[in-house]
């Protein structure tokens, strides 16, 4: 009878030992899929800002027009100055 528990007990623990393992290895694998796709988010952030960055460089000194939508412009934005004597 103590020969069948102590089996029992040995099987038991060998099992939660066992469980225990396979959440260790599933825990490390799942930070790392994580840290590679924050690396990943990094180096296009990275890349998006050198883009920027390179585009400010070309584009410096340069005039650009753009169209003003007529439906956004409000009396508060233009203010019509007089020249003083």
């Amino acid at each position: 009878m103590i020969i069948l528990s102590l089996t029992g007990l040995i099987r038991t623990l060998l099992i939660i030992l066992g469980v225990l393992f396979l959440l260790q290895i599933l825990g490390k694998m799942a930070q790392a899929r994580r840290n590679i796709a924050d690396q990943e988010q990094m180096k296009r952030e990275h890349q998006a800002s050198q883009k920027m960055a390179n585009d400010a460089k070309q584009n410096y000194g340069k005039t650009t027009i753009s169209k003003i939508d007529k439906n956004q412009i409000s009396d508060t934005e233009y203010a019509d100055y007089e020249e003083i004597e």
